[in-house]
């Protein structure tokens, strides 16, 4: 007789351990099914973004940044240091370690919630009456499970760039990218999203001559078109980056040690680049394709997502999903908000995830973050707004860090003063964005904001001094 749970969650990275974890918590006798592995092949819970992308991407971020501010920021802090090496493999190993501890760190928390951990590929093998059988598939090994519920948190994989082969050697994906053994000269990177920019921030501050391509007309066109200027103009200018948008693929060769990429440039003009290695960044897609759908009626839509309602529930009865395989913005602390959501609604709970107050984070130098309307979005749904601006450059705690690039923007509801959104250029973006959240989350106003005493000097006057500028009150500016 094959096991059997309450609940079943298919996928253990942010959306689906941290759904166990809390169902387990709520009294539901609940297995994790994950197939991801360790170099030692034990599983390695945490998904793409502990294994393979938001933790060791951070890892990397910053040991190069060490390294760059040793090279060039230091030095006015009157911080002078003689021949300074760089150890890539020592970077590398510290980065995985820090994987292990946090992969490790799931482990026991399965333990001590007592969820049963299951490796090997989860997919529906059949339905009967209120309960799914479960196919547990690890190579030759096979296992049933049976649940009443079942939440699928299976995340996303890459996508492919069509005629091109994702070897990790010379084509590199995510994966290839954080773990290079040896700075590139010349590093090629299509796509200028979140992966494309920090992982091409990482190896020019380690010394690659880095190419960005990307084929949209604007850069960072998700995010306010000022803040994307602005950083479009620290990148280029501070960082190096060679950036190029509404460029337009042409024939890509790899050949043997390197590989020539042929395009077009938003001119017209014919242009060739031949790189050491090549990054493939050109966003994510579903991982459903290993589900079983039909086994058991799973909708699955023409962009490969589960299709579930607000509540995240997928058309059948008990079954839910969670994350990057739905609709929404993938981002792991979004996983993680409606994977709990989901086991509290099996519990009987009403809980509510507000989409439009989710934080949106790239960890480049300068940081960006932002939360809720840009600017752009509110002129083009013809609502009235305000908006207060502060630049770091006027802020003390910015300026004795000797980093006050970039600017708050926050902007209010003309008439309510409610705030719609806040977007962030700058140091430590990615802490101070949480003071939007929260405001917005309680629907705070401007003039909240500025009636709160913020610690002097910190980086989160920049916030307050943008609150007061709604107002036209600035103390600073």
């Amino acid at each position: 007789m094959s096991q059997q749970f309450d609940v079943v969650v298919i996928g253990g990275g942010p959306g689906g351990y941290v759904a166990a974890i809390r169902a387990a918590q709520l009294g539901f006798s609940t297995a994790c099914i994950d197939a991801t592995k360790n170099a030692d092949g034990k599983a390695s819970l945490g998904g793409t973004c502990l294994n393979v992308g938001c933790i060791p991407s951070k890892a990397l971020l910053q040991s190069s940044e060490n390294y760059h501010n040793t090279l060039h920021g230091f030095a006015e802090h009157g911080i002078t240091a003689g021949s300074v090496k760089f150890d890539v493999a020592k970077m590398l190993a510290r980065k995985q370690d820090i994987v292990n501890k946090n992969t490790g760190g799931i482990t026991f928390l399965f333990r001590k919630n007592k969820v049963t951990s299951f490796l090997g590929y989860g997919s529906f093998k059949s339905r009967n009456g209120d309960r799914y059988q479960i196919e547990v598939k690890d190579g030759d090994k096979v296992e049933v499970i049976e649940a009443t519920h079942v939440i699928i948190a299976t995340g996303s994989k890459v996508r492919q760039l069509p005629g091109v082969a994702i070897d990790n050697e010379l084509v590199l994906d995510n994966e290839g990218a954080l773990a290079i053994p040896a700075v590139p000269k010349k590093l090629g990177v299509i796509g200028g999203g979140v992966i494309g920019l920090e992982m091409g921030s990482v190896w020019k501050r380690l010394g690659s001559d880095v190419t960005v391509l990307e084929a949209m007309p604007t850069f960072l066109g998700a995010a306010d078109e000022q803040v994307a200027k602005e950083a479009f103009k620290l990148f280029t200018k501070d960082t190096g980056l060679d950036i190029h948008t509404g460029i337009k693929l042409g024939e890509i060769k790899v050949g043997k040690k390197d590989v020539t990429v042929n395009w077009t440039d938003a001119s017209g003009a014919e242009q060739k680049n031949v790189f050491d290695k090549l990054i493939v960044a050109i966003g994510r897609v579903p991982n459903t394709d290993l589900l079983g759908a039909d086994a058991v009626g799973l909708k699955i839509n023409e962009r490969g997502q589960v299709e579930v309602d607000d509540d995240c529930r997928a058309n059948l009865p008990n079954v839910w999903a969670v994350g990057d395989v739905v609709r929404g913005p993938m981002l792991a602390h979004k996983s993680s908000e409606e994977g709990v959501a989901v086991a509290e609604r099996i519990a009987g709970q009403h809980p509510h995830v507000d989409f439009g107050v989710i934080p949106w984070v790239i960890y480049t130098n300068p940081e960006i973050a932002w939360v809720g309307k840009t600017e752009q979005q509110l002129k083009a749904e013809g609502i009235e707004y305000k908006k207060g601006q502060f630049l770091f450059s006027a802020n003390g705690r910015a300026l004795a860090l000797g980093d006050s690039k970039g600017f708050v923007k926050m902007l209010a509801d003309a008439k309510t003063d409610r705030i719609l959104g806040v977007h962030i250029v700058g140091a430590h973006a990615s802490e101070l964005i949480t003071e939007a959240v929260v405001a917005m989350e309680f629907q705070a106003s401007s003039e909240d904001i500025a009636r709160i005493v913020h610690a002097h000097p910190s980086l989160s006057e920049a916030m307050h001094e943008a609150a007061l500028g709604c107002d036209k009150r600035g103390l600073h500016s």
